[in-house]
């Protein structure tokens, strides 16, 4: 049996890569794959918290927030396809032009 304390500890090291990659990173590609690992890094360790305490509650939980993720992933990538359409670029620096 595993320690939960290594499972925190990989979700706490995951989610520090995700958002370094989010605070560094300027693709907005990579970014939504660093959020989308923070988002897994918070998985981990809300089904590592559960498995203790021995309830479904986590994993029912972790399930709602992986479908919203996948939403939020199919819209973010719409936005940027239509953005790669009419601006030819998806630097994230070059995308303050859509205000107002």
């Amino acid at each position: 049996m595993v320690p939960v304390d290594y499972y925190v500890g990989l979700s706490a090291v995951l989610f520090t890569i995700g958002a370094l990659g989010v605070l560094i990173r300027r693709n907005p590609l990579i970014i939504f794959m660093s959020v989308e690992l923070m988002l897994n890094a918070a998985n981990l360790a809300v089904v590592a918290f559960g498995s203790v305490y021995k309830t479904f509650s986590g994993q029912i939980f972790v399930f709602f927030v992986i479908a919203v993720a996948a939403a939020e992933v199919a819209v973010g990538l719409a936005l940027l396809v239509e953005i790669f359409k009419s601006k030819k670029n998806i630097n994230v620096d070059d995308l303050n032009s859509l205000k107002g």
